[in-house]
């Protein structure tokens, strides 16, 4: 277990948000067929302030992929559409206190799975934010990735 660090394996035994929310405002699911994870994150959203009110997730993988998807949906609750949409998988890593080289994936997935949430949301209500420019919710986890803001 040395290759986690005791925050990583704290959000793995003790996960936050677990679940998922009924009629959610916005649900994104998103996988890599390479590990093998599965994540899904719901948020309610206050639509007079749009505010992310509450989050869940569901994640099949490994304990970095839990923690990561537990982490991410902690971050953003209480913030805005657009500050959520700002979250990436670095600052995931960084709050986590760093994951291993080979499981940054995860929190790659973990900012797939948000931003997938509120292109759901958004769409459903006709929004449109600078933060999902460019944003393909069906792209590969490999082409998410190579962005620069992935590396």
């Amino acid at each position: 277990m040395a290759m986690y660090n005791d925050k990583v394996m704290d959000y793995f035994l003790h996960p936050h948000n677990v679940g998922e929310i009924e009629n959610a405002d916005g649900t994104g699911v998103y996988g890599s067929p390479v590990c093998g994870d599965m994540m899904q994150i719901t948020i309610s959203v206050d639509k007079d302030t749009d505010v992310i009110t509450d989050a869940k997730f569901k994640t099949f993988g490994c304990g970095s992929a839990i923690a990561s998807s537990s982490m991410a949906t902690d971050m953003i609750i209480g913030k805005t559409v657009e500050e959520a949409l700002n979250v990436s998988n670095k600052q995931i890593i960084e709050e986590l206190g760093g994951l291993p080289a080979i499981k940054i994936h995860c929190s790659v997935l973990a900012d797939h799975a948000i931003k997938s949430a509120i292109y759901d949301y958004a769409k459903k209500n006709n929004k449109t934010y600078a933060g999902l420019e460019g944003f393909d919710p069906d792209a590969d986890d490999e082409e998410q990735e190579d962005t620069p803001e992935h590396i």
